[in-house]
């Protein structure tokens, strides 16, 4: 069964000019890609794909706040949530980004492998965060920035298909067969 990720190369891909090297990865292990563009986003487009439920709010907010010993007593949660999302969103802006939609057998747990866990401190080498960044949590909320960890991975099928929807036209997702799929998947149509 064929799926479908929206991959974003954020900003830092752009700014130290690895995005030739991490696309490859992908196209390496027999990813197609069937749309791709690079684009500044809007703040607007960023808030919204970064709009998290109030459970995520809360759960981030309280890992947050326990993080850097703050007081929980006095700190609110769902603030600092938000306050992360809007920083992630604003970070999404600060210089062009790549937008593509990956498709093919298994992709979404594939490109999560590839991508690496979500500290790039905690990414084993050979994955993309743990061969391109060094950041951690401790130094990005020592410097008041989001974690540096380079790409957004689409986390389930149904995450996928609103991510592809916000990000990309219908007409700009190009269905086609690529030739080393007869051998990769044995077809004969």
């Amino acid at each position: 069964m064929m799926e479908k990720s929206l991959i974003i190369l954020k900003p830092d891909v752009s700014a130290r000019g690895v995005i030739g090297e991490i696309i490859s990865r992908f196209e390496k292990v027999g990813l197609k890609i069937i749309a791709m563009k690079m684009i500044r986003s809007s703040l607007e487009i960023a808030n919204i794909h970064y709009k998290k439920d109030d459970e995520w709010l809360m759960v981030v907010g309280k890992k947050l706040i326990k993080n850097q010993d703050l007081d929980s007593s006095k700190e609110d949660p769902m603030a600092h949530g938000q306050r992360i999302c809007d920083s992630l969103a604003r970070d999404l802006t600060t210089y062009p980004i790549v937008a593509m939609v990956l498709e093919g057998h298994n992709t979404i747990n594939l490109v999560r492998k590839m991508v690496g866990e979500q500290s790039p401190e905690n990414s084993a080498p050979g994955t993309i965060r743990g061969d391109y960044s060094q950041d951690t949590y401790v130094l990005a909320n020592a410097s008041d920035r989001p974690l540096i960890n380079l790409v957004h991975a689409s986390d389930s099928v149904e995450t996928a298909k609103k991510e592809i929807d916000l990000w990309f036209k219908k007409d700009e997702l190009i269905e086609w067969n690529k030739p080393d799929e007869v051998v990769h998947f044995r077809r004969h149509d």
